[in-house]
């Protein structure tokens, strides 16, 4: 377990820094963060899943408190889905009180020794993958990247299909099987327990505010360990077929709301300018690794904003990322993906669309009415036609830019 770097600088100083001269055998609370809530509990820790608790047995003599209480995901600032987000109870016992000691689990089925647990929800608005990412994968790294796979993650409102599709990503970041903690009503016992994630910004890795300076392209490294074993061979022997080849360009493509109408357009005027053309349709079950290799091995990603635009992670730096952006959409868009995508050393290029309507004339009439108003209107109910004369300017800039990167290396 790490628990020093650089002298006496604690990982806690970094996830909880109103908890960085927490002692041993008790506990503390961190609730400055406006994205979430962290707590750490050190000491004789043990579970108690048909509670949802979490006891600390201590001799340290405190002043009798109720029980923190703590919803271990990262949105806490939007209350309509932390409404859905299992709570989990953190409570003090007095080992010397026989009452509480002799009925609170007193006996440990399993003993996690000289390992800590990371607890986290993957309820929320989890099966979509920017939350997935942005509340969930980031989040994780960012909190416990430094113990250097020596740590468990206990997971309320355990999915087994997240577990499926992140598990190679949670390999690169834990030693340990993840444990289900409703499912699983045995005792565990850890010496530390820390509850809840860090969460920084969207889909990003603040240097200075991480333990060890780490950012979004050392992020970018753990997906690239989790996932390259697997495709290496196969992108060997393409990159040997095809050493030649054009630029690589994938379009992200959508079905149902923000579809790209004229996409088999797009696709003829990329390869004319001189693209070879990959057009991916991910779902829900498409395997991650798959979704890696198209894009690892691209020069360019073409996609509509939306939650699939999140697999720009999966991007190599000095990639170029092209999001075309709906009516009514450019702050999300800038804010959720454009901003992080410069973080990832990605060329961003954007481009809009528009036509004579009270809506597209002027947008901002209807987002001022919330998200829920702009969701429905510019999210759900619109399909994008590209206008692909004025298109062609951008995607001739991306072009030369692939050619100067691949003849660079």
């Amino acid at each position: 377990m790490v628990q020093e770097v650089q002298g006496l600088v604690s990982y806690a100083q970094f996830i909880a820094p109103l908890c960085s001269g927490i002692s041993n055998g008790t506990m503390c609370c961190d609730r400055t963060g406006f994205r979430s809530d962290i707590c750490i509990m050190k000491g004789d820790v043990r579970t108690h899943s048909a509670s949802s608790s979490l006891f600390l047995f201590t001799s340290i003599k405190t002043k009798s408190k109720l029980p923190e209480k703590i919803k271990p995901y990262a949105r806490k600032w939007e209350t309509s889905v932390m409404e859905t987000v299992q709570e989990l109870n953190l409570v003090s016992r007095d080992v010397n009180d026989e009452h509480h000691y002799n009925n609170s689990n007193k006996n440990c089925d399993v003993v996690h020794r000289n390992v800590p647990a990371v607890f986290f929800s993957t309820g929320g608005y989890t099966g979509n993958v920017y939350h997935e990412f942005n509340e969930g994968i980031i989040p994780l790294f960012i909190t416990s990247h430094h113990f250097d796979k020596k740590v468990v993650f206990v997971i309320v409102e355990y999915r087994n299909w997240w577990v499926t599709k992140y598990g190679d990503i949670l390999s690169q970041l834990s030693d340990y099987p993840p444990i289900d903690f409703n499912g699983d009503n045995r005792t565990h016992c850890f010496k530390e327990a820390i509850v809840g994630l860090k969460i920084q910004d969207e889909l990003s890795v603040d240097s200075s505010l991480t333990l060890g300076n780490k950012t979004v392209l050392d992020f970018r490294n753990v997906l690239d360990r989790a996932y390259w074993p697997r495709i290496h061979g196969l992108i060997r022997d393409e990159e040997a077929e095809f050493r030649d080849s054009k630029p690589k360009l994938v379009i992200m493509s959508r079905n149902g709301s923000r579809e790209l109408v004229n996409e088999n357009r797009l696709v003829k005027l990329a390869e004319e300018v001189g693209f070879s053309v990959e057009v991916l349709r991910p779902d829900k079950t498409t395997e991650l690794a798959k979704i890696y290799r198209s894009l690892n091995s691209s020069d360019v990603m073409i996609g509509v904003h939306g939650a699939a635009m999140t697999h720009f992670l999966f991007l190599k730096p000095r990639t170029v990322f092209i999001q075309i952006i709906p009516l009514g959409t450019e702050w999300a868009a800038e804010t959720y993906y454009g901003e992080p995508a410069k973080k990832m050393r990605l060329d961003s290029l954007y481009d809009e669309y528009g036509e004579d309507d009270p809506i597209i004339r002027d947008p901002r009439s209807f987002t001022r009415k919330g998200w829920n108003y702009t969701k429905k209107i510019y999210l759900e109910r619109q399909n994008v036609t590209l206008d692909l004369k004025r298109f062609r300017k951008p995607l001739s800039r991306a072009y030369v830019f692939s050619q100067q990167v691949i003849n660079s290396q």
